[in-house]
């Protein structure tokens, strides 16, 4: 039976979206094909009409995941509210929801091992955060901007790497709690909550 081009690009995203989630949830190698496709409630053979391979897929799934998240966050300067973004991504709930929440924290360990493809979209993908936070930031000047956005982005992730880490929740919390006040502080900002 034939399918749709309209049904096609709906079916691919539904398996870029099953894969970015467990992806994030489990990492690369512990998610099959056919997890994915079960997933996105298509079947197996389906799979290559979309992708020529697993590795093809990880490397469109991180560009999904960064340009689906590109889209929801929009960019913070134009918000102007960086305090509210700092309590979104350092919380609990982003924290905890590791299928849901951003790709770098979930998959930075395990992009080393991937293909040029795959860590070339991670690249990308962390470059539109860096700039994001740069222009969020706005220091006197580009290059203050730049080095303010670049570790401010390097504290977030690693506070919420670290936070899910560990088995202590107080710690954890902490972790969050302390990391966004330390930015806020460099940044000369205090968050909205």
């Amino acid at each position: 039976m034939k399918v749709s081009r309209d049904q096609m690009q709906a079916n691919r995203l539904r398996i870029l979206e099953s894969a970015s989630r467990l992806f994030r949830e489990k990492g690369f190698e512990a998610v099959s094909v056919a997890e994915v496709m079960k997933a996105a409630g298509l079947t197996h053979g389906g799979f290559y009409g979309h992708f020529d391979s697993k590795d093809d897929l990880i490397a469109q799934a991180i560009a999904h995941i960064f340009t689906a998240e590109q889209g929801d966050q929009g960019d913070q300067s134009d918000r102007g509210n960086l305090g509210a973004y700092l309590n979104a991504y350092l919380s609990s709930w982003h924290r905890d929801s590791v299928g849901e929440g951003c790709p770098t924290a979930a998959l930075v360990a395990d992009i080393r091992r991937q293909t040029p493809a795959a860590r070339l979209a991670m690249t990308e993908g962390f470059r539109s955060q860096i700039d994001r936070m740069a222009r969020a930031v706005a220091a006197s000047g580009a290059a203050a901007s730049r080095r303010q956005g670049v570790g401010a982005w390097a504290a977030m992730v690693g506070a919420v790497v670290l936070a899910r880490a560990i088995d202590d929740p107080a710690l954890s919390d902490e972790i969050l709690d302390e990391t966004r006040a330390w930015i806020e502080g460099n940044l000369g900002r205090r968050s909205q909550a």
